[in-house]
């Protein structure tokens, strides 16, 4: 045996693809947290309500019956059926539950499947800046661009169908919302979202549109995308149950398309999930029969507790602006010269506060952090106390 020998350590071979992606500046937060106590946060951005339990009952009753084998990959039939009639009774529209719906493994997966049906190494997808944090990625792993448009406070955080045109090249594939928004809660007008389809239209492309948070605003109309005329045949919906329903770890969400994009989604699905987990699809069916109620109720109390969240963070001297769908705020934090990664990770460590750095959401997110309002009452005051310590030791003269 030779003395100081040294074990070499393999060296493996990474994909440049994954190469590119960037961890997430949201769970760099949360591994953060984890090992700290006291801390209030509001960064998570999930409901703090327990699934109801006619919901949850549903799922379990199915359990009990031994319905724990696969379905067929485009979801059950019975929800499919149920989310057609929602979504007809909801916007008018209608959806063949056979051809142009799919049940997916959460909206995350219904937006990676989109992705990779529509891209070859090289086209563009252009989306707005600040989004939520998995749109690039689910563009760069199958070889695809983003090409970003700036959004600005000033403009309500609302895309703008001019600066969208400018950016279209024969390379451009698909424009990529996700409005009612995270990080910033902005909602866009049916005339503005109207003037986006209408270019889409234009030159041939397909509207991506996340529509996680349709169910989640206040006193404003959500604009289904798909619902406007002529942007059914043009549009991929995605939306889900994981935050109208209270039911994120569920991990249950929905495609619907034209038929010709579902089968290609069906496809890559197929091979890579199989299909959505069977007692998450019975909870969803329950959810859609019966879930309004309760859904109504959580959005109620959001809304209060949007009211004294904003309310709050301008009076600690953090401008901001005023969300009107999902349920985060988006305050500035420039007043302070911190930046928002240095915000958020002093006001962790000082005051055991979490919140998320605006620049996780991309380079116009900078000068920003989101507050997740998703939380108690007695957690929003006593973080906007505690924020109110951070932001007089930090103000700038």
């Amino acid at each position: 045996m030779v003395a100081n020998s040294r074990v070499r350590r393999k060296k493996y071979h990474i994909s440049k693809r994954a190469g590119q992606l960037s961890p997430s500046g949201i769970r760099k937060f949360f591994d953060l947290l984890a090992t700290m106590e006291g801390v209030i946060s509001l960064g998570v951005g999930e409901p703090d309500y327990a699934t109801p339990w006619h919901i949850t009952e549903a799922a379990i009753q199915s359990l009990e019956k031994g319905q724990t084998m696969y379905t067929s990959n485009l979801g059950m039939p019975e929800l499919r059926q149920e989310l057609a009639r929602h979504l007809q009774a909801e916007y008018g529209l209608k959806y063949d539950p056979a051809t142009e719906l799919l049940i997916t493994v959460g909206v995350s997966e219904a937006l990676d499947l989109s992705m990779r049906a529509m891209l070859d190494p090289g086209d563009e997808v252009i989306m707005p800046d600040p989004c939520y944090v998995s749109y690039e990625p689910c563009v760069i792993l199958p070889g695809g661009k983003t090409v970003a448009v700036a959004t600005r406070e000033e403009d309500n955080f609302e895309l703008s169908a001019v600066e969208v045109e400018a950016r279209i090249t024969d390379r451009t594939r698909a424009i990529l919302l996700g409005y009612p928004a995270n990080p910033t809660g902005a909602v866009m007008s049916r005339d503005k979202m109207a003037e986006v389809a209408a270019v889409a239209r234009r030159h041939g492309l397909v509207v991506v549109s996340d529509e996680i948070y349709a169910r989640l605003v206040y006193g404003v109309e959500h604009t289904c995308v798909a619902a406007l005329p002529g942007m059914k045949e043009n549009t991929i919906l995605l939306g889900g149950f994981s935050k109208a329903y209270a039911m994120t770890g569920w991990r249950i969400g929905y495609a619907a398309a034209p038929r010709e994009i579902i089968a290609a989604m069906t496809k890559i699905h197929q091979y890579t999930m199989m299909c959505a987990p069977t007692m998450s699809q019975v909870a969803a069916i329950e959810a859609l029969r019966s879930g309004d109620g309760s859904a109504a109720e959580m959005v109620e109390d959001y809304n209060r507790r949007r009211l004294v969240m904003v309310k709050g963070l301008r009076e600690i001297g953090l401008p901001c602006f005023e969300p009107r769908g999902a349920f985060y705020a988006f305050p500035s934090v420039e007043r302070t010269g911190l930046t928002s990664e240095e915000f958020a990770e002093r006001l962790l460590t000082e005051e055991k506060v979490a919140v998320v750095p605006g620049s996780a959401f991309g380079q116009c997110g900078e000068g920003h952090v989101r507050c997740c309002y998703a939380t108690s009452m007695a957690d929003i005051e006593e973080a906007l106390t505690r924020m109110r310590r951070f932001v007089n030791r930090h103000r700038r003269s």
